[in-house]
């Protein structure tokens, strides 16, 4: 395990909640799993996990950030995370516990880190509109002239 790893409070069973993470990331690698405590490790990221009851919640002050190399991973990622959760504004959803996400595709950063700001503030513009990020939207905009 990494020094620092994410530790992530759950109210409910844990068995259910790695189930549901492996649905959506075959890869992922159990650790350890009692009814209490879980260690597991989704894309080489560790995770530790406990089922402490509903004393805590999950709010956007963290979230997790998933880097799509195309809409076609946005989109798999976005249904299956929205499935039983909430969309917000900007590629962040809410995943059926509360765990915020960002869905974002490669294509976001490269435009806004582009040196021409105006096709950087372009593309911004549009992505300040959207819910699910949309690439062709996105190119849409960096191509246009201002």
């Amino acid at each position: 395990m990494p020094k620092i790893t994410p530790f992530l409070w759950f109210d409910a069973p844990l068995d259910e909640v790695v189930a549901y993470y492996r649905s959506i990331f075959p890869a992922l690698h159990v650790h350890h799993l009692s009814p209490m405590s879980a260690t597991f490790e989704i894309e080489g990221q560790a995770f530790r996990a406990l089922d402490g009851g509903p004393h805590h919640e999950f709010n956007e002050a963290v979230s997790l950030f998933i880097d799509c190399e195309n809409q076609e991973e946005v989109d798999r990622y976005w249904a299956l995370l929205t499935a039983e959760g909430a969309e917000n504004r900007c590629g962040w959803l809410k995943d059926k516990y509360g765990l915020s996400w960002q869905v974002v595709p490669r294509a976001l950063g490269r435009y806004l880190s582009d040196p021409d700001r105006e096709k950087a503030e372009r593309v911004t513009q549009a992505m300040l509109g959207m819910t699910k990020i949309d690439v062709v939207a996105l190119d849409r905009a960096a191509a246009a002239v201002s």
